[in-house]
């Protein structure tokens, strides 16, 4: 029996066999002294869109509506209360 997975046709198109080491160069970022960066093009969209989506998240959970039971809980016992007249309404003014 042969194995398809050793089939000389199918191992021939894939690149998984390759070295995707690269080696060490010595310099931090493999930047030379003295040398300027250059950004890729994703670099710049990516920090955008990831700090701005952030924000966007802080700012919608902080305005979130409160829905937790014991809100609800606490706004219905005052209600019920205010319609049977222990405690006093607060629209009403004296």
């Amino acid at each position: 029996r042969r194995s398809i997975s050793t089939s000389q046709s199918l191992r021939s198109g894939s690149h998984a066999q390759e070295d995707h080491y690269d080696p060490p160069s010595g310099w931090l970022f493999g930047v030379r002294p003295g040398e300027k960066y250059q950004n890729e093009g994703w670099e710049k969209v990516w920090v955008y869109g990831f700090f701005g989506s952030l924000a966007l998240g802080v700012v919608g959970y902080a305005y979130k509506p409160d829905t937790s039971i014991q809100t609800w809980a606490l706004e219905e016992a005052r209600r019920r209360l205010e319609a049977e007249g222990i405690l006093p309404d607060p629209d009403l003014k004296k």
